[in-house]
């Protein structure tokens, strides 16, 4: 504080010591600066970017998946009955939506989850399968016709198409004949 034996300057100084002491206290009000109002809302948006979609899309993940899982697991039948020479059975029971396979050492079993269910299965010797119980040998050559195999979600459908030549298998959205 400087002292100063003018009146007139004591006052100016008493009221500098007030400006001064008036704008520290607004520029340490509590409140929040637009660049942290504008972080928070940035991180608000983020979490639900991600967030949201995962609850939206939870039907049409779940017959993704499963339709994959099928699709794998007859790549793998396939590829072990060919490279063992060993014949594999696959049976798929529409009515209770499992499925499993069994070969000379090894079986395994599968149920569909998240309410996927079959729709039908196309094997040409067969016809279009909507109930029941399908039995399809994979043998030393793989399996003797072609495989169509539909699921459903709700409204959604998924399509696994297997290639009994080269044993590929193709994945699609909605049903395929």
């Amino acid at each position: 504080m400087i002292a100063s034996s003018d009146k007139g300057t004591g006052n100016v100084l008493k009221a500098l010591q007030h400006y001064s002491t008036a704008t520290r206290f607004n520029s340490n009000s509590r409140g929040f600066t637009l660049v942290e109002l504008v972080i928070v809302i940035f991180i608000i948006s983020m979490t639900a970017a991600l967030i949201m979609p995962s609850l939206w899309d939870r039907g049409e993940r779940a017959l993704k998946t499963e339709s994959r899982r099928i699709s794998n697991t007859l790549r793998y039948i396939y590829d072990e009955a060919l490279g063992k020479k060993q014949t594999y059975n696959v049976k798929i029971n529409l009515d209770k939506d499992v499925w499993s396979f069994k070969g000379k050492n090894e079986s395994r079993s599968f149920e569909l989850k998240d309410s996927v269910m079959f729709k039908d299965i196309i094997v040409p010797s067969l016809g279009n399968v909507s109930f029941g119980e399908v039995i399809m040998a994979f043998g030393p050559l793989g399996p003797e016709e072609p495989i169509i195999v539909h699921l459903m979600k709700n409204e959604k459908e998924s399509t696994i198409t297997f290639n009994h030549i080269t044993g590929r298998t193709k994945v699609y959205e909605g049903y395929r004949e």
